[in-house]
């Protein structure tokens, strides 16, 4: 079966990844501008995510394929994003996540991803359905990465709505 376009653009996003971790991993305060560079490909990603799902929705382009690549795209992205950030933020703690979020936000991934795998191997197949709970944590986890590669001096505020709703869309 030939990928849609909604798969090619999901595609796309894993493959930035990389390139997101390398530039946060390379970061210092005497290379800030890599921040700059990091929210440039974070903010691709996610803008991205949109865009894939539009075109999946609006031009019957659903594929079970591309569900299960939307959502490892997604939590590859954002887990990333969190353990680089933090890894970073040893060094340098203006980039630093408090680690009860980095596990919160990780234990919930896993968690998720186990189960799915455990229910495709004892029925055969994996039905995807988002909440609006799940939609909220991944909303909240942008808007902290967003707040820490901007260096919001606010952005603490969203760590506690980041991992309230990782929590409760986790249960």
């Amino acid at each position: 079966m030939p990928l849609t376009l909604a798969n090619k653009i999901t595609i796309a996003r894993i493959l930035a990844v990389p390139f997101f971790i390398t530039v946060i991993l390379y970061y210092s305060p005497q290379d800030d501008y890599l921040r700059y560079v990091a929210l440039g490909i974070f903010l691709f990603a996610v803008i991205s995510d949109v865009i894939d799902g539009y075109i999946a929705r609006a031009h019957d382009q659903k594929t079970q394929i591309g569900a299960i690549l939307d959502h490892l795209a997604d939590k590859i992205l954002l887990i990333s994003a969190f353990v680089c950030l933090y890894q970073v933020g040893q060094k340098f703690p203006v980039m630093n996540f408090p680690t009860w979020l980095i596990v919160g936000v990780i234990s919930r991934d896993v968690m998720l991803v186990g189960c799915s795998l455990l229910i495709f191997m004892f029925h055969g197949k994996l039905g995807i359905n988002i909440s609006v709970w799940g939609k909220a944590a991944t909303f909240f986890q942008v808007v902290c990465v967003i707040g820490l590669l901007l260096q919001w001096p606010w952005t603490q505020v969203f760590w506690y709505a980041a991992f309230a709703f990782t929590v409760v869309s986790g249960l």
